[in-house]
């Protein structure tokens, strides 16, 4: 007897439908997977023979074949445990097979029939009910996620028992359905902190530019780059799901009750191999880049982060997209992010400072910063030296008196800019994402700002790819000021958040107190 359940398989963060077929025959007892099951599926047999036995029902005492189609698609995780598990009991007769119509399921079974949450859902919900499913039943644990689907109805069941007494009728189905939530008030902090440190986390924050700072320890590096994501606008709703969708798939969605209103915030380690940072495995799970989508990374010791590994930041970087090539698939993940990056200026950390002196020598500097390459420095439009607070001010925000009188840093002008840039750019994208072509056509530059920008250009020795960025974060020196073209004074001022000396070994002139 043949039975059929619906199923899917994720490939990134896509799902695509699969159908578990079963086949019972005569033969010798035993259980047969084809279709391309990975480790985690082909061990499902036993997972799925111990449930049935321990939930009451007759485990096959015949020849099984399980066909995962469609064949040529390569199907992993353990989510397949539950369609297997009622594809058996439809095919054995313990089970009506209109019971299964219109029903998609995914979840992975204990030795003792337990359902058990697993990984992606959501993305699998939402294909689900883009093909008209009946009901979806996953395990409890992921309930709430798969619910965040609006009109998708819900079943779940704490085993594998109490489900199929629910697909009979015997006992009452609990349903999870409720439409998508909505978005709450988010009111976006003030910065704490002055001068140039301030003004170019409120650059970071309206036009989405990259930062690095440059600076010794304990000079507030961390600090500022904290405050970035409650200076950013709210998620939306579309935004919110996307990013559940990306932590559901990497297996770290811890409260999918809600969505989430702040943007993310990942801090990883400089220890972080390539895999960790932009995804990987033989089936790709998200790295911290498309955990910090829509949100920021921060790379705290820059410097000490492999350079092989900080090169293949590049393209992510340029794309708001990390693309995966492996030999048998390629995925992609969005990473649209805001790089904020954090180092010291040599090994000890204190090369240009004004009171400490520098233990490193000139070759140990320079292979320390030989790590950072120049086009991976080249996509930092912000990139700012800072140094040590003076104790006055330390004082002054120790008694809670941080806050800056600057307009820039007021949540009211960092959410104008944000509103101008929508209204104004193309696709309502922020300044960081502006096209070249974009720049002349609607942004607005005056004659005497292209000419000074064309001479900062020669002087500087600024690459192609830096003049536009230059340009760009002028473009959001203007919307801050809330002005409608960006004069030559916002050309100028966006040359100093663009630091000539990081090191700080020539002059102090572009050092920034934090």
């Amino acid at each position: 007897m043949l039975a059929r359940c619906l199923s899917a398989s994720l490939q990134g963060l896509q799902a695509h439908p699969v159908t578990v077929e079963v086949d019972l025959a005569p033969g010798l007892p035993g259980i047969q997977l084809v279709g391309l099951p990975d480790k985690a599926i082909q061990e499902s047999r036993e997972r799925v023979r111990s449930a049935l036995r321990n939930s009451g029902f007759r485990g096959p005492l015949v020849r099984v074949v399980i066909n995962l189609a469609p064949a040529d698609l390569r199907k992993g995780r353990p989510a397949f445990d539950l369609p297997i598990a009622l594809g058996l009991l439809v095919a054995s007769g313990q089970l009506d097979r209109p019971r299964l119509n219109g029903i998609w399921c995914a979840g992975e079974l204990g030795l003792d029939g337990s359902l058990r949450p697993c990984r992606g859902v959501i993305a699998i919900a939402e294909l689900a009910a883009r093909h008209g499913a009946q009901a979806l039943v996953v395990p409890p644990g992921n309930a709430d996620e798969a619910a965040l689907i609006p009109d998708l109805v819900v079943r779940t069941a704490p085993d594998l028992q109490q489900l199929v007494q629910q697909l009979k009728g015997e006992r009452p189905c609990l349903r999870v359905c409720r439409a998508r939530p909505e978005s709450q008030q988010h009111e976006p902090a003030s910065i704490q902190a002055e001068g140039l440190a301030g003004q170019g986390l409120a650059l970071a924050a309206a036009g989405g530019h990259h930062l690095l700072m440059v600076g010794p320890p304990g000079c507030g590096k961390t600090h500022l780059a904290r405050q970035l994501p409650s200076l950013l606008p709210p998620l939306s709703p579309d935004e919110a799901l996307t990013i559940i969708r990306i932590q559901s798939v990497a297996g770290q969605l811890e409260h999918p009750l809600n969505l989430q209103l702040q943007r993310p915030f990942r801090a990883p380690h400089h220890s972080s191999s390539a895999a960790a940072l932009l995804g990987g495995g033989s089936h790709p799970r998200p790295g911290e880049l498309s955990l910090a989508h829509g949100g920021v990374l921060f790379l705290d010791e820059l410097a000490e982060f492999p350079r092989a590994v900080l090169d293949q930041l590049r393209q992510p970087l340029e794309e708001g997209t990390v693309r995966l090539s492996r030999a048998r698939l390629k995925t992609a993940f969005p990473a649209a992010i805001t790089l904020v990056a954090a180092t010291n200026p040599c090994s000890c950390g204190w090369h240009g400072d004004r009171e400490h002196g520098c233990r490193c020598s000139h070759s140990q500097r320079q292979r320390y910063w030989q790590r950072l390459s120049g086009p991976l420095l080249d996509r930092l439009d912000l990139q700012l030296r800072l140094e040590r607070r003076p104790a006055q001010e330390m004082r002054r925000c120790l008694n809670g008196n941080c806050r800056s009188d600057d307009p820039w840093l007021q949540p009211e002008t960092i959410a104008s800019a944000r509103q101008r840039m929508q209204h104004r750019n193309p696709g309502g994208v922020c300044n960081r994402d502006l096209p070249a072509t974009a720049l002349g056509d609607r942004s607005g530059f005056g004659a005497a700002a292209l000419q000074l920008w064309e001479r900062l250009v020669a002087h500087r020795g600024l690459s192609t790819r830096s003049g536009i960025r230059l340009l760009r974060v002028a473009r959001t020196v203007a919307d801050l000021n809330g002005e409608n073209e960006a004069s030559a004074d916002a050309v100028a001022q966006a040359s100093h958040y663009r630091c000539s000396d990081l090191l700080g070994s020539r002059d102090h002139n572009n050092v920034s107190h934090s």
